[in-house]
Order: structure tokens, then sequence, then C-alpha cells
């Protein structure tokens, strides 16, 4: 329990008043020996006990009125949330605001990230602290407030179509503390608990607990959980996207994915396409988790072969997740390059860049050495798959470059491992892999190795690796061995992707050439991921990394009312000079996996931590005053106290008084 007006509390000291008083009355009177009286004071004698325990009765009621008096004037509060608040002057508070397309979820007509707002605004704004800071999951930025009912005003608080990355936000939080010199601090996280936006897997989890507990001011923080999901939400996503020729006539191919939840019953969706200035319907039959729609066929005339389309489903409980634009330019090329002097190593890796799904798809694909990379129109590359020592130098910068504009870069060990650095990695040392050892963990939610799109594993498992090289440095794995060999990691990238596998496809290290659908669709992912973000006509993941380039684009569809500062995370159809930008969420917030409470609890264990679960529907604050029972409690005190002081009835008197003369007689 925590109160609006604490310092009222010392009128506590008023309780003792009535005993005071008491004491006082019974020192006003003097005692005289009367012999007259003997019998009326045994008399009296007999009836004392009953009277003494009325009398305390009397000053217990008294004490009692004063203390809920006391109570009411302090304006307490408490709930069944947040009964552990604790009473004190914050210096700063840290709000954590997960924006990400989830929590635009309504539960009983409201959007959880509404509901979170006000909720928040009201509950904050009845606590002092020095200082209100926000940082919300598009940015991750500290921003300071006047006051927590910004919170429900701000147009930085709506919702995004980007994920949000609660590590990241959390270690702007401790870095803002220690910056800042803070003193006692609160840390509020408001979130749905998606896996995908918490990345409890993350090495940066460990860290952030050290930094806290390290941290010399006391932190505390609390979660406030919207985790109750909505029902019949549909969401709909482009899968994939290929232009077609047919002599003089061309189409595009659009295959989309609808997807809920939970199993429900079967329901024809009608899925609308918003395409080339014409739009066209087509129901689509759903009666389990997802189904899948390939390569319908849209036309292109001449003056449509580059453009923008929108592909729709009805309104439902999350509005963030029924459309999904695209762009598409029909002269579009793919640019592989192989850095690599291992032509037993690089050949398989050629072989698997140039099989296209489709056979009109054009496609580079070149080997180069190292030496010879210098030369490579790095800007029209898409995916770059390097087997030799790690790049220095002009070649490090210009990968980085690449990387930064979308790209993709997946590295293959040397023979002679060693010597620089890249995006934080290092190769270590070559050693074989013991017989019969297996990779036992790899994701299959989502990255290079996901499941397909029929929800089938790839047979990651039934890979023969001969020899692997170790890595140094932090990275998120992909993959691992039986043991936790690091097989496939990904490396912390402010944009594009950027992989590390541990072995190479000759035949002396692994049979990933031989038995090639792992390797074909990890690089085909990776050249896909490469190619939606280079080029004339781009596919792009919601995020803030491209905020500054953002402010200068034109938007093409989308929602009329975001301001232009935060295109680059909202959904929608943008250009920018010659390039067309389809923006749209991330493919992890399709899924609604919630992160389990024991796992919840593990990621701040050592920490001073307290979770609230509530829900949207809810109108009812997260913090109530309880002045009205106290004032109920103080009234019923004088009442009893009245009852109590009432004289005793005569016949009592007069019954005492028979007995008494008995024994006299």
């Amino acid at each position: 329990m925590t109160f609006l007006h604490p310092i009222f509390l010392a009128g506590l000291a008023l309780t003792a008043l009535p005993i005071i008083i008491h004491l006082i009355n019974q020192w006003r009177y003097r005692t005289i020996r009367w012999g007259a009286m003997m019998f009326l004071l045994r008399a009296n004698r007999m009836a004392r006990g009953l009277a003494r325990l009325r009398q305390w009765l009397i000053l217990l009621m008294r004490m009692l009125a004063i203390a809920c008096l006391v109570f009411v004037v302090s304006r307490p509060l408490a709930s069944g949330w947040l009964g552990w608040l604790t009473a004190g002057h914050a210096d700063t508070t840290i709000i954590l605001l997960d924006r990400s397309p989830s929590m635009s979820d309504a539960v009983g007509g409201r959007p959880k990230l509404v509901a979170a707002r006000r909720q928040l605004a009201d509950t904050l704004g009845r606590f002092s602290s020095t200082r209100w800071v926000l940082i919300e999951s598009a940015t991750a930025r500290p921003r300071e407030l006047e006051a927590p009912a910004a919170l429900a005003q701000l147009p930085e608080t709506g919702p995004t179509s980007a994920a949000a990355d609660l590590p990241t936000m959390l270690a702007a939080a401790r870095d803002y503390i220690a910056a800042n010199e803070a003193g006692r601090s609160e840390v509020w996280i408001c979130s749905d608990l998606r896996e995908a936006d918490w990345n409890a897997d993350d090495a940066r989890w460990s860290k952030l607990r050290s930094a806290f507990a390290g941290l010399p001011q006391p932190v505390r923080v609390h979660l406030l959980a919207y985790t109750e999901p909505p029902t019949g939400n549909l969401a709909v996503r482009v899968t994939s996207l290929r232009h077609h020729q047919l002599g003089d006539e061309a189409e595009l191919l659009v295959s989309l994915r609808l997807s809920r939840a939970a199993q429900g019953e079967a329901v024809s969706v009608p899925v609308q396409f918003d395409f080339g200035g014409a739009r066209s319907t087509l129901n689509v039959e759903l009666s389990g988790t997802s189904v899948e729609v390939r390569e319908h066929r849209l036309p292109l005339d001449r003056q449509h072969l580059r453009g923008w389309g929108r592909v729709s489903i009805p309104a439902d409980a999350n509005m963030a997740d029924n459309d999904y634009y695209f762009a598409y330019d029909a002269g579009q090329a793919v640019h592989v390059v192989v850095v690599s002097g291992d032509r037993e190593a690089a050949q398989p890796l050629r072989l698997m860049a140039e099989i296209a799904p489709d056979a009109n798809d054009a496609r580079l694909v070149e080997i180069v050495t190292p030496e010879q990379a210098a030369a490579v129109p790095w800007n029209k590359v898409a995916l770059v798959l390097w087997q030799a020592p790690l790049p220095a130098g002009d070649s490090a910068r210009r990968l980085a470059e690449l990387v930064d504009r979308g790209g993709q870069v997946i590295f293959f060990p040397p023979r002679q491992p060693g010597g620089d650095e890249a995006f934080g990695l290092c190769w270590a040392a070559w050693s074989p892999v013991k017989e019969g050892a297996v990779i036992d963990r790899w994701r299959g939610d989502e990255d290079l190795l996901a499941n397909t799109q029929s929800g089938m594993s790839l047979p990651v498992g039934k890979l023969k690796l001969k020899n692997v090289c170790s890595l140094t440095g932090e990275a998120t794995p992909l993959a691992a061995l039986v043991g936790g060999t690091p097989l496939l990691v990904r490396a912390e990238t402010p944009r594009g992707g950027v992989y590390f596998l541990a072995t190479t496809p000759a035949l002396r290290d692994s049979n990933l050439a031989s038995e090639g659908i792992v390797l074909y669709a990890a690089i085909q992912r990776a050249l896909a991921a490469g190619t939606e973000s280079l080029g004339d006509a781009q596919q792009g993941v919601a995020d803030d990394r491209g905020s500054d380039e953002a402010a200068a684009w034109r938007r093409l569809a989308g929602d009329a009312s975001v301001l232009s500062s935060e295109y680059a995370v909202q959904a929608g159809a943008y250009a920018t000079g010659d390039v067309l930008l389809a923006v749209n969420r991330s493919e992890a917030e399709d899924r609604a996996d919630v992160l389990a409470d024991e796992r919840v609890a593990a990621l701040f264990e050592g920490l001073d931590f307290t979770r609230i679960d509530q829900v949207a529907s809810q109108e009812r604050s997260l913090v109530e005053e309880l002045w009205r029972p106290f004032l109920i409690a103080m009234l019923a005190a004088l009442l009893l106290e009245a009852w109590l002081s009432l004289p005793a009835h005569a016949t009592e008197y007069r019954s005492a008084q028979h007995t008494a003369r008995t024994e006299w007689h």
C-alpha cells in the first residue's frame, strides 16, 4: 500500500490521545475512605470486570476512529495488483512502451496499446517523480516527458508496423540511468510478451541483468503485461512476388498466406488486390490455422511494368495485419558474388545461387578472389558468399555499406582461420567432428533454416559434418551441434543480414553439397531478402534504421495520418527518387506465441521485479484509492463507541445492590 500524501501519516501519533485523556481523568480524583460507602463499593466491585472491558473497548474504538481519519487524509492507494508499491519519491521513472503491431490487438473492443497508454497515464499520474522518460519500441531512444498524461496524446506513442526489441529498450533505459546519475529509479515495461519481441534467447539478457544489478542506485522494474489473445483475428502476408513474361505479355505472380492464432471454424475470406489502379477480389477458404495461395496471377500491361500494390482482408480484431504492400519492377536482375580461392568450396555455392525458382528470373553469379573483390559493383549485389579470410580495409568497408543497404552476407571459414574480425566475429580454429555428432538444435521458426511454407522442417538434422571451425565473438545461434558447438550464427547488425556458417560445402568438411536441400534453401532465402532491399523496387521491413532518409520519402499508399518522420516504421508504399519501396511488418509479428511466465521470471532473476497482468477490456484503473473503506470503518468505530458509552441499565444496578444487602444481612 502507498499514499498520495504520506506526510499526514505522522498523525497516527494522535491515536494515543484517548489514552492520555483517560489517564488525566484518572489523576483528577482524590480517594477518601468513608465507611458508609463500603457496601456500595462492594456492589460496584462485582460489576467492575464488565465495566473495565467496556472502557477498554471505548478507548480502542476512539483510537481506531482517529487512525482511520489519518488514513483517509493520507489518501491510500492499493489494489489487487499494486498493493506491493512502495511509498516514496522516484527520482526517475522510465516507461518502455511496446508499439509493435501485435499491441493493436483489440480485446473487448479496445486495442491493447490504447488501454495501456490510458492506464499508465492514470497510474503514474498519481505518483511524483523528478523526471519522466519514454522509450518507445520504434526508436528505442529516451525522450523526456512533462508528465505521464502525454502518453495518451503524443503521436509517437501510437501503433506502428515495427517489431519491438525489448533487450535494446532495456539497454537504453540502463544507459540513461547511468549517464544521468539518476537516484531511485522505476522502470515500467508495457508489452504483450510476444516471443519475437522479447528475444529471450538473446545473449544480451545476461549482460542486462548484471548491468542493472551493478548500478549504484536502486532500480525497480514493473512489467505491465497484456497477454490475452484476440478472438477471430486474421493476418495476410505476401510470401513471394515474381514477374513472369508470356511472349509480349507479362504478369505478376503473387503468393500469399492467410493465418490465425488458433484453430477455428472454416471461413471464406475475401482477399482484395489493389493493383495498377484496379481492384480484384479472390475468395480464400481457411479451415485450419493457415492457408497458402500460390502464384495468383495479376496481368501487367505495358503502362504498369513497374509499380506498387496492396493485398487486403476485411477489418477484424487487429487492423495492423490486414494489409500488405508490395513493390515490383519487371527489369530487375539478381547479382550474387562468391568470394573464394577454394574451387572445391566455391563451385557448390555458385550452383546453389544460380538455380532460380523460376526460369525467367535473371541472375548473375560470379566467383572472384579476395584480390578481385575491389572491382565488384557492390551497389548492385544482393548476396555475398564469402569463403576466404575475413575482409579488412576497403573490402570490409564495402561489405559494411552493402549490409547497411539491406544486402546479405554469408561467411564460410577459410582453410587458414584467424586474423581480422568482421561484424564482431572471428574464425578461431578447425576441429574434427566426433563420430555420430549431429545437429540437435536449430531455429525452425524464422531466418535461413525456417520451416517451409507447408510447415515441414528442413532436414538439418540429417547433415553429416566432418570438420567445423570455431568462432569467437557474440552472435545469435541459429543451429548448433550436440554439446552446444555453433554451426550457424547471425551477427548483430543494424540492417541487412550477416551469417557465419562454421563449415564449407567441400566434401572434406560436410555433405552440404551432396545433400543440398538445406544449403540451397538458406542461400535462396538470403538472396530473396537481399533482393527485396536492393534495386529500384524494394521490399522493406518496418524499422527505425532508415528514419533519417524516410523523412524525404513520398507516400504513395498507407495511413494518411502518419507523420513523415515515422514513414520508416509504418506500413505503406513509398517513393524516394527512382526507387519504389514497400514497407511492412516483420514475419515474426504474425506469430502469436507468448513468452511463458517462468521464462519472463528468469529474464529478471536477481532484480527487483514485479509483474502485473492486465486485460485491455477492463476500464478500471490500475490503482484505486482506498479512503472510502477507512471512512466507513471510522464511522462504524464512532457508532460503536457511542453505544458502549451509554449508561448501564437500572435493573443491572439494582441487582448488584440486592446482592450486596443479602451478604450484609
